[in-house]
């Protein structure tokens, strides 16, 4: 299977909203067509360092997106990458993909100097995990949340 990553373009809008409604469906979180349209427009506003990949197959379907960010590391006087949403349709699961966007976020990271990306799973997304730790390093942080009212 030939497949291709590349940046999301506004032609990708459909196949965009159908990936990241499955990826909300997967953590069970309400997906509003207002937050639809405002990821949409953070991707593509030229004043946000907010970026996001999408993934095809031979037939140019979307079949796994990647949403990520520029953000300060105030340690290490830097800025960094953060990957907020990696999602992949399930019939596409165990294919390569997940490593073609990895690989394609790795040259976007290098292209803008972060030393690193940094992500968050969920605890019991054990099939991701397997792959992140194949592909990356595991930290030693511990998350928390702060819920504001």
């Amino acid at each position: 299977m030939r497949l291709r990553v590349s940046a999301l373009c506004p032609e990708d809008r459909q196949a965009w909203e159908a990936l990241y409604r499955g990826y909300a469906d997967f953590y069970r979180m309400p997906m509003e067509a207002a937050t639809l349209q405002r990821v949409w427009q953070w991707i593509f506003d030229p004043n946000n360092r907010f970026f996001a990949l999408i993934a095809k197959d031979q037939q140019d379907r979307g079949i796994g997106l990647m949403h990520y960010r520029e953000m300060p590391s105030p340690i290490r006087g830097a800025m960094v990458g953060f990957l907020d949403d990696l999602y992949v349709d399930p019939m596409f699961r165990g294919q390569g993909v997940v490593e073609l966007l990895f690989e394609r976020l790795h040259q976007e990271a290098q292209v803008n100097g972060w030393p690193l990306v940094r992500w968050i799973t969920a605890e019991d997304n054990l099939r991701a995990r397997a792959v992140y730790q194949r592909l990356s390093e595991k930290t030693p942080w511990v998350t928390y949340q702060l819920s504001i009212d």
